[in-house]
């Protein structure tokens, strides 16, 4: 992984990239729409999350369902492949809950230094 031309390194910049770990865990809870996935996400465009969710797509981590009726409805839902990266990103987040303040107070006095 740490060379350059190593093909896991594709893999692990869309994996966690900006957007795909807040959009697995949305779609943890379930298929979800592109609305409500954007409201649930937040701070997201329509464009960035219509990437976001084709590259995950390609991956094979999400697939998007069109349903009957008008207008339309698509689906977006986690494939096994999407669901088995829930439990490492559930990891980061409860490491990320853990030492948030610390990190926060470091910036803080690294900043503060004017480094």
């Amino acid at each position: 992984m740490l060379s350059p031309a190593c093909p896991s390194r594709t893999v692990l910049r869309h994996v966690v990239d900006r957007w795909t770990p807040l959009v697995v865990m949305v779609l943890a809870d379930g298929p979800s729409r592109f609305g409500e996935l954007r409201s649930r996400v937040g701070g997201v465009t329509p464009k960035v999350l219509t990437q976001t969710l084709r590259s995950m797509e390609r991956d094979g981590l999400v697939t998007r369902t069109q349903l009957p009726g008008v207008p339309p409805r698509v689906d977006y839902e986690l494939t096994d492949l999407g669901r088995s990266l829930q439990a490492p990103i559930d990891a980061l987040r409860t490491w990320i809950h853990a030492h948030s303040a610390q990190i926060l107070a470091h910036r803080e006095s690294y900043d503060a230094v004017g480094s």
